[in-house]
């Protein structure tokens, strides 16, 4: 007879991580989409604003990566 082996596939990130790795690309979208619209070299937007908002991006997806949710690692013993 075949036996049901229980699959221990975890999933690498949590639902936290997700979403802020959504937020993080949203952020560089927004930066360079400000960018775009504005469409001037030397404008405000262009050097000040946008930069930062896609930087602030940047760290966002990077701290998603990174960031280790130990509830997500380690199924509790009940299941």
């Amino acid at each position: 007879m075949a036996t049901k082996q229980r699959s221990n596939n975890r999933m690498i990130f949590s639902s936290w991580n997700y979403k802020v790795l959504a937020l993080g690309i949203l952020l560089v979208i927004a930066g360079f989409s400000a960018m775009y619209i504005e469409n001037e070299v030397k404008g405000f937007i262009s050097l000040y604003i946008s930069p930062i908002v896609i930087m602030a991006g940047y760290i966002t997806v990077i701290v998603s990566i990174m960031k280790h949710d130990d509830d997500a690692t380690n199924p509790s013993e009940d299941s």
